[in-house]
């Protein structure tokens, strides 16, 4: 049986402003993974995960078509990073198997709520990883990025990608996310070998060191969020307040470029000034796409950790799921989480996963 693992994320600035082409944001890998193992079967294959409510689906080999017996499932990543790697993997006139495939994932509650981990780009990334080993195709780091975001993308059809980003690379990273309309244009007219070793326009993945006094904690509000629907709803209200959305835009690059200038001088104080700037312009992006990015809870947990000397801010699209505060590891650390406690907060036992 061969088996691969990618981690699950953390946005830490940057969020929304990364969607356009070109504009950076700073994302963590975190130690919390997607699993996928998948070994060789005869006449059927299946995917399975206890973490969805659907547990089987079966497909059968028509060719090379996968056909499955229920078209409404919760697998879509899953199918799609299967149906992309397939793609590769018969330009390089390899011939196609059927196998099972077992999914396992640390990125939700053990009720099953979700943390905002970045489920579906790490099991996109892990489903990629486990079928080239399976049939013995070597890509580098960017290759596997590129064909991960393609299926990633085929799915969902917005957001940056940054999160896939993430759990192919590893660690602290500052992401530049590329022209997907080029992406989409190119997948009509490219062939896929040529397509993931091409340039893509805009694209920047560059590794980060954080300062050795930096702490980062995460706390969870108890709720779940949809990036989806929150980005499509942005989407939705920019163009009615363009010359807001492009001082958003302008203001976020800023102060995303500055945090990632406190990366490369171990400067703390600077990615805390900054944390709290990228903070006030998300709340001014909700205010004009009348979005909740702080639900009570978030403003909860950012306002508990600012009392202790920490910079604080939602992760991702906001409307639940975590809240992330970057700390000096000297700061009365302890005395934050308890108070996060007694106000229904929980600590996410989370460390940055480097690969």
């Amino acid at each position: 049986m061969i088996s691969a693992k990618a981690p699950g994320k953390l946005y830490i600035a940057g969020e929304y402003a990364v969607v356009e082409t070109g504009h950076p944001a700073i994302i963590a890998a975190c130690d919390r993974f997607v699993r996928v193992s998948i070994k060789e079967s005869s006449d059927f294959g299946s995917i399975y995960s206890k973490q969805y409510d659907e547990n089987m689906l079966h497909w059968k080999r028509l060719g090379h078509r996968m056909v499955f017996d229920n078209r409404d499932n919760p697998f879509q990543y899953i199918i799609s990073a299967i149906k992309v790697t397939e793609e590769y993997v018969e330009t390089l006139n390899k011939n196609l198997k059927t196998y099972d495939i077992i999914v396992n994932s640390e990125l939700d509650s053990s009720d099953g709520r979700k943390y905002g981990l970045g489920s579906s780009a790490a099991v996109t990334v892990a489903t990629v990883k486990a079928l080239c080993e399976f049939y013995d195709i070597d890509l580098t780091t960017m290759q596997l990025f590129k064909l991960a975001a393609i299926a990633h993308f085929e799915v969902q059809g917005n957001g940056s990608l940054g999160d896939v980003a993430a759990s192919v690379f590893g660690g602290w990273i500052a992401y530049h996310s590329f022209d997907r309309q080029w992406l989409a244009n190119a997948r009509q007219d490219v062939d896929l070998v040529e397509l993931i070793n091409l340039k893509w326009p805009n694209l920047k993945i560059i590794p980060l060191t954080a300062p050795s006094n930096l702490q980062l904690l995460i706390g969870w509000s108890g709720c779940p969020a949809s990036t989806s629907n929150l980005v499509d709803r942005v989407e939705l209200k920019k163009a009615r307040n363009s010359e807001l959305y492009t001082d958003f835009l302008r203001l976020s690059k800023e102060c995303v470029l500055n945090i990632v200038k406190g990366f490369k001088s171990s400067d703390l104080k600077m990615i805390q000034k900054n944390i709290e700037i990228n903070r006030t312009l998300l709340l001014k992006l909700g205010e004009f796409a009348n979005v909740e990015i702080e639900t009570p809870k978030l403003k909860e947990l950012i306002d508990i950790a600012d009392h202790f000397g920490g910079a604080a801010k939602t992760s991702g699209a906001g409307g639940g799921d975590c809240g992330i505060v970057i700390i000096d590891k000297d700061d009365n650390i302890e005395d934050l989480i308890r108070d996060w406690n007694k106000h229904g907060i929980k600590l996410l036992d989370l460390k940055i996963h480097n690969n």
